[in-house]
């Protein structure tokens, strides 16, 4: 009898693990696939806010990809709740599903804080497709928009908001803008930078209230200005998709605790993406980093594994890309752990900024900050990525970086990150499409 896979979630995870049961199975086992929506990404929402791409290169596989891939779908339906011992799932409609092995990849959802008004007309968050749609819908030249919330999820839209010449605030509660990205001299450095380009920031603000106002949405804050706005949007977190878990059985903290290969307590229920909590590369500690290369990480080593491979996973790198108004601004691991040795180095005219800091002679974290027309910030960006995820020992390019952190070229060819990298392949294998037989030598 085939083995009968069970797919929780159609975003990255969901069908990075589909695609590479394919490449392994060549279609020798069933595939179903369960998801609330049609398969889309997330990564491209910004570009469809401010028309850069069309609604339909949004989708990422179509009812005939998944049907060339042999996947039974169950699209626009929940899961309602998962009989881990029994091996069956639930759905919201009262269907259920039985499996062999399953992975749970729900992703997560937008958060909003509990205060009066948030839930009014006019007051979005930007995180389905659905949002985006609403967002895109309020949004008209000149209209004033305010941003709750200064964190990645904001920043990524920050471009599109003004591309479309919308007046943009940003109010944080925390002291600083990207509290969870950046140190505070990187922080005060983006935040000039943002305010040069039009962009007006309050920190240090709570806001209280949001009151409709003839059309227009007034927000009130525990102390100083209040702000009208046409359309406000929450960027104030994201919360993983669990609380259908409950009762499962399954071990959860932050998310759903998993091992080396991503199985949770249940050895065939394996989770990844956004709800998995499994292992730090550069720490070991078990932590959820709710990001896009690890979604397609987690996805691809489930995927083997439920094909029947023993592939375990290295662990997750924490790292934020992201540019605002040609400025590039990236952390890599642990840039923000209290007991490393930190070397910083500021270039305030040409707004950038370094931090880099040291395990003894390993680099376990960065900062970088740069404008993006400089070609030495995008070759860095990636070199920086690198020797945080290789975790080489950099001798005495340890004393060089410290005199001279803006030279990261030489370390990185000498330290032979590259050579150290190349076969750290999450799958140890050539690339193959799912499409065609399994018949690449391995």
């Amino acid at each position: 009898m085939p083995a009968r896979h069970l797919i929780i979630g159609a975003g990255t995870a969901g069908l990075n693990a589909i695609r590479t049961i394919r490449e392994e199975d060549g279609g020798a086992s069933e595939i179903t696939l369960v998801a609330a929506e049609r398969p889309y990404s997330r990564m491209v929402l910004p570009y469809y806010l401010d028309r850069s791409i069309a609604e339909s290169h949004v989708f990422t596989a179509t009812a005939a990809t998944l049907a060339n891939w042999k996947v039974k779908t169950h699209i626009g339906k929940k899961a309602a709740s998962l009989n881990a011992q029994g091996n069956t799932l639930t759905l919201d409609d009262g269907a259920t599903i039985e499996y062999d092995d399953c992975l749970v990849a729900t992703g997560s959802r937008a958060i909003r804080p509990s205060i009066p008004g948030a839930d009014l007309p006019g007051v979005h968050s930007f995180w389905t497709l659905e949002q985006a749609r609403e967002v895109i819908a309020g949004i008209a030249p000149g209209s004033h928009v305010v941003m709750v919330g200064a964190g990645f999820i904001a920043f990524t839209i920050l471009n599109s908001i003004l591309s479309l010449g919308a007046k943009l605030t940003i109010v944080e509660i925390a002291p600083r803008i990207l509290p969870r990205m950046v140190d505070e001299r990187g922080a005060l450095l983006v935040d000039a930078w943002l305010r040069k380009h039009g962009v007006r920031i309050l920190t240090g603000v709570a806001l209280t209230r949001i009151e409709a106002a003839r059309g227009k949405r007034r927000l009130r804050f525990r102390k100083g200005e209040t702000l009208l706005a046409d359309l406000v949007i929450m960027a104030t977190g994201i919360k993983p998709n669990l609380d259908w878990l409950e009762g499962s059985g399954i071990r959860m903290n932050h998310g759903i605790l998993v091992d080396d290969h991503l199985r949770s307590s249940a050895p065939n229920v394996y989770a990844g993406g956004d709800v998995a909590e499994g292992k730090d590369g550069v720490t070991g500690a078990p932590v959820v980093h709710a990001i896009e290369p690890t979604a397609m990480e987690h996805g691809r080593v489930v995927g083997a594994n439920m094909a029947g491979r023993d592939v375990a996973y290295r662990g997750s790198l924490n790292m934020n890309i992201v540019e605002v108004c040609r400025l590039d601004v990236a952390s890599f691991g642990a840039w923000d752990d209290p007991n490393a040795e930190a070397f910083t180095g500021l270039r305030p005219e040409r707004s950038a900024y370094r931090k880099l800091c040291w395990s003894g002679d390993r680099l376990t974290g960065a900062i970088i900050i740069g404008q993006a027309a400089d070609v030495w910030t995008t070759n860095d960006v990636g070199m920086l990525k690198g020797l945080v995820h290789a975790g080489v020992r950099l001798g005495a390019w340890k004393e060089h970086l410290r005199r001279h952190p803006f030279d990261v070229k030489p370390a990185f060819i000498a330290s032979r990150t590259t050579e150290a990298l190349l076969p750290q392949t999450i799958l140890g294998r050539p690339s193959r499409t799912p499409e065609l037989p399994a018949t690449v030598i391995r």
